[in-house]
């Protein structure tokens, strides 16, 4: 029988409070912490996230609390699910705590703006060398709440780390497998939801099958380039964390940035479609980053340049389009 751990989630949003079902239908004592004491007593109350998953009844076994110290003192595990632009400052309130005996999970998709780092080295930068796993994957909340079956990755520089949150989250409808490459795992996780803009540009546009297909293909592509240049084992975009969490957020009507895409395509400005949104769309940020990143390490990156060109400098949909399918033809797989 699976040991059963303490499982603090800090983050309300909907997949923090999907990792908190997770948790809770296997069994392990489960807290979930809101960074807003008014909200965390609606959630209470209530019992159901409407502002971030609505219709999911939450079990009255799950802790709810705007108390930092009782959370992190609570867990075993600590799982950092908050946005990756917001994730230092909730860095900074940890460093008082003793974690050198928990395993910090974070499950941001995302790069910060002002720095270009991802989650793992905010993390490291903030809290120094603490026990961190990086959980990703194919994996809308939505779907997760609902116990429709989902495969994700864990990985970490510890195996020890990583076999651990394997066993401790794993159940019949949340299977997990481990690896070790922090950097493509977190990658993989950011990039994809540029591409995912992208594909909801095609659906504004109205284009076809043929030229998504294309869009997801290329685009991996460009993943890949610019995740090796800065690390990462190119295999690993082929996983869950690179083609898998493609795939479902280019596909999927949960999602936030192909919803972006989608109406940027049908001619909204990009401040306006933001302004609408409650939860965040973090392709939007990462565009601006993987752009600069692109151009740090020497990557052509034709797909994510024009996406940020949409997005930041306003570019017509149709131009960029056109722009891209005007480039001078080259071969189809360049080395690495």
């Amino acid at each position: 029988m699976s040991k059963k751990y303490k499982v603090s989630i800090l983050g309300d949003g909907g997949w923090g409070t999907a990792i908190a079902l997770v948790n809770a239908r296997k069994g392990n004592e489960t807290l979930l912490w809101s960074a807003f004491s008014d909200y965390a007593q609606v959630l209470d109350q209530k019992r159901v996230n409407e502002k971030f998953l609505p219709g999911i009844p939450i079990p009255k076994e799950v802790i709810i609390t705007s108390d930092l110290n009782k959370a992190v003192n609570f867990a075993d595990i600590l799982v950092l699910a908050v946005p990756a632009q917001y994730l230092r400052n909730i860095l900074f309130k940890l460093k008082t705590f003793d974690l050198s005996r928990k395993i910090l999970v974070s499950v941001a998709k995302g790069i910060e703006a002002k720095t270009l780092a991802r989650p793992s080295e905010i993390i490291f930068s903030v809290l120094g060398n603490v026990n961190l796993a990086v959980l990703s994957g194919p994996s809308h909340a939505e779907e997760v709440a609902r116990n429709i079956p989902t495969l994700v990755v864990v990985a970490s520089n510890d195996r020890k780390s990583a076999t651990t949150i394997q066993d401790a989250f794993r159940d019949p409808r949340f299977r997990i497998y481990v690896q070790s490459d922090i950097t493509g795992v977190e990658l993989g996780g950011a990039l994809k939801n540029i591409i995912a803009i992208g594909a909801g540009v095609c659906d504004g546009l109205k284009l076809g099958s043929n030229t998504k297909a294309a869009l997801l293909t290329r685009g991996l592509l460009e993943i890949t380039q610019l995740g090796v240049r800065m690390g990462a084992n190119p295999n690993t975009f082929f996983g869950l964390s690179g083609l898998g969490d493609l795939i479902t957020t280019c596909i999927s009507e949960y999602g936030r940035n192909l919803r972006v895409g989608r109406e940027l395509g049908q001619g909204r400005k990009i401040k306006d479609i933001i302004t609408s949104m409650e939860m965040v769309a973090e392709g939007v940020e990462t565009t601006r980053s993987a752009y600069q990143l692109a151009q740090k390490y020497g990557v052509t990156a034709a797909i994510i340049t024009e996406i940020y060109k949409m997005l930041f400098e306003d570019k017509d949909p149709k131009r960029a389009l056109d722009d891209l399918m005007g480039r001078e033809a080259h071969e189809e797989m360049k080395q690495y």
